[in-house]
């Protein structure tokens, strides 16, 4: 999906990259970024971090198409991998790609299930997602920022596949068609021990043992059977 997001970047130099230098960009607020693709040179660069944040937490999150202003022009990119510090809450580090809006490309979307289905209200089953993500192939102007899938005549016994969800000429399906998405299932009783059921167990008679027969086994893998009692 594209946005109108324009995230400003700065070049760094080549040589610049490493551990100590990532920490000098972060102390001035930015953060160390790369950006490849289309047919030319890597650059390294560095970008406002919550311009990023603010990217990854829109509903088409990674697979927003954004403009980079850089070196006075700009370029569609689209964020494809990124670091994230989870103790301290912040972003690291980014990859961005640039992007040919002529060219389509493989993205995975999320799937939303919409509806009540009639396995759930009818049948008192439970909705089972199995499948989140979808991956698909499109040009980069037709990316949705998810598929919706209408699950409300879902019952037991049926499968929502990957080929039943909504789609028109625009994407095709990189997913086994075949996949399930989504399906009822049944809800698992728990067995609560009464103290009567309790009682009764206590009274009833120990199981027999089970016997193991090993003979068969042994001499199959190749075991001398024992000999028997009171020869030698």
């Amino acid at each position: 999906m594209i946005s109108n997001e324009t995230v400003e970047a700065q070049p760094r130099a080549a040589e610049s990259r490493g551990k100590n230098e990532a920490r000098r960009v972060r102390v001035t607020g930015s953060i160390p970024a790369i950006v490849y693709g289309a047919k030319k040179d890597s650059m390294a660069i560095t970008v406002n971090p919550k311009q990023i944040t603010k990217i990854l937490a829109s509903d088409t999150g990674h697979n927003t198409i954004f403009d980079l202003q850089l070196n006075g022009g700009k370029e569609k990119v689209m964020i494809v991998d990124w670091q994230y510090d989870p103790i301290k809450s912040r972003l690291l580090h980014i990859d961005m790609k640039r992007i040919d809006m002529a060219k389509a490309i493989r993205v995975s979307v999320p799937i939303e299930l919409v509806g009540e289905s009639a396995g759930v209200k009818q049948q008192g089953g439970i909705m089972d997602q199995i499948l989140r993500e979808v991956e698909i192939e499109c040009l980069p102007s037709d990316i949705p920022s998810h598929i919706d899938v209408d699950v409300s005549q879902l019952v037991f016994g049926e499968v929502i596949r990957v080929k039943d969800l909504p789609h028109g000429g625009k994407l095709k399906f990189v997913t086994d068609e075949d996949q399930a998405v989504a399906h009822i299932t049944t809800v698992k009783e728990e067995v609560v021990a009464t103290p009567e059921a309790a009682a009764a167990d206590a009274t009833a008679a120990p199981a027999e043992p089970e016997v193991i027969k090993k003979g068969k086994q042994e001499a199959e893998e190749g075991a001398a059977p024992p000999a028997p009692a009171g020869k030698k």
